[in-house]
């Protein structure tokens, strides 16, 4: 009798793990409580794996030797609570892949900047030459990969979500980039669930391994226990600081120091940041995180330098649109809360025309308002109820309008910018107000930038 795997949630994980697991020789069931997306419909007929959708049966999920879980589904969901009564082992996609591949894999966590920081390290790598995979969080399933297994390295986007049922995955390099406080509901409102559900990232690691972390976050500092981990330590900060044996610093905006062998017989080195397309603090984070992982790789201060010049960011996050009469448009449609926003604001040293609002999420604008009265020159409020917004930054900013469509927010942008200023798309909340997604906010942006470029 071969071992059973039942697998839930049939979306890019699920899949990739159900193909992985049939490979590898299981009986396979795949369950999802929602209709299943075309695409991997046709995958799982094509591999001849059973499935149901719109609904778990039970009876069939609870003959399972081992589960593979969809990131998505929450401990409280009732089919989990009843393999947790059976003692059936509940794990995640990535613990599965982990058993089949050699490659190392560089997994980066935080709550935010993850997907930037896995993007920017794999082309970094990429560029170098290296056999090297993109997966996880990013939208590419690690398991479908470790079919063929073909490549040397994975950089590997990670949620807590993805880490809650890992148990002895071990990543070679592990990254984490922040903790602050995110979808608290899925660890009973508590940061240190959280903060323990990220760190988890690094609990198999042993001497062999390398820890890549952000001296600069409190929460770290607070939750990670440095003299218990036998884990080579690679903490980094924006500053030069003597309470820690850094690996990575800034010296100035555009260089950093590199200490390979932070401590007693530490030789730095310098890399040169100024090429690199990413604008902000956070992102300045970003990139110590993604260099410290590229030097660690065995690539050169040169390689590195080199490959910053062409990376692309994915789309909707702090991206360049474009510039008409000497203002900057940038798109930055997925800043969906306060917290992204004010990285957007913080990040920019240019006078402000900000362009915000949709479905607010209970926001509390409070922490943006020193920031909108320091650097916003005018906010034009997008959406259908911009009562809030108004209320909180009306005496702040200058000047504040209203308008209900992209087209008008971009044409009132560009005649309140001067040369030198940014006209910035960071809405603060969700889109689904007036547009399909944050996807779409931001490419009908971008469009309206584009013809507005066209008339001039």
């Amino acid at each position: 009798m071969s071992t059973k795997i039942v697998i839930l949630g049939a979306a890019e994980s699920g899949v990739g793990a159900a193909l992985l697991a049939q490979a590898k020789g299981y009986t396979v069931f795949v369950s999802d409580k929602s209709p299943i997306q075309p695409i991997y419909k046709e995958k799982l007929t094509k591999a001849g794996i059973r499935f149901e959708e719109g609904a778990h049966t039970l009876e069939e999920i609870l003959t399972a030797d081992e589960v593979v879980k969809s990131p998505g589904i929450p401990e409280k969901a009732p089919v989990i609570q009843a393999l947790r009564d059976k003692q059936i082992p509940v794990i995640s996609e990535i613990e599965l892949a982990g058993r089949y591949t050699k490659a190392k894999c560089i997994c980066i966590t935080g709550t935010n900047g993850k997907t930037t920081t896995t993007l920017l390290t794999y082309h970094l790598l990429k560029e170098a030459g290296y056999s090297v995979g993109l997966a996880g969080n990013v939208g590419y399933s690690f398991a479908e990969q470790v079919i063929d297994d073909q490549f040397e390295y994975y950089v590997i986007e990670l949620s807590s979500f993805q880490l809650d049922d890992t148990t002895h995955f071990q990543p070679w390099i592990a990254v984490l980039l922040n903790i602050t406080p995110d979808h608290l509901d899925r660890y009973g409102y508590s940061l240190e669930n959280y903060a323990m559900a990220k760190l988890r990232i690094v609990r198999n690691q042993d001497s062999t391994g390398y820890f890549v972390y952000n001296a600069d976050d409190e929460n770290i500092q607070r939750y990670f226990k440095a003299a218990l981990r036998p884990v080579q330590q690679f903490p980094f900060s924006l500053h030069h600081r003597p309470d820690y044996q850094l690996a990575g610093y800034y010296v100035q905006e555009n260089e950093v120091c590199v200490d390979m062998q932070p401590g007693y017989y530490s030789k730095t080195e310098k890399v040169n940041t100024a090429s690199s397309p990413l604008i902000g603090q956070h992102n300045r984070q970003n990139t110590l995180a993604a260099v410290l992982c590229a030097r660690i790789a065995g690539l050169t201060a040169a390689q590195i330098e080199s490959a910053l010049a062409t990376f692309r960011n994915a789309d909707h996050r702090l991206q360049p649109v474009g510039e008409i009469n000497g203002a900057r448009f940038i798109n930055d449609s997925k800043a969906t809360n306060v917290e992204a926003a004010w990285y957007a604001l913080d990040g920019l040293r240019q006078p402000i025309i900000w362009i915000a609002g949709g479905t607010d999420k209970g926001n509390d604008y409070t922490s943006l308002l020193p920031l909108a009265t320091s650097r916003v020159k005018a906010l034009i409020c997008l959406g259908i109820d911009n009562e809030k917004l108004k209320a909180s930054f009306t005496g702040i900013v200058p000047h504040l309008e209203e308008t209900q469509s992209m087209e008008a927010a971009v044409r009132r942008g560009a005649a309140l910018a001067q040369p030198g200023d940014v006209v910035l798309l960071s809405p603060c909340c969700a889109s689904f107000d007036l547009f399909k997604n944050y996807e779409d906010r931001g490419r009908q942006f971008a469009q309206a930038v584009a013809k507005l470029m066209d008339e001039n």
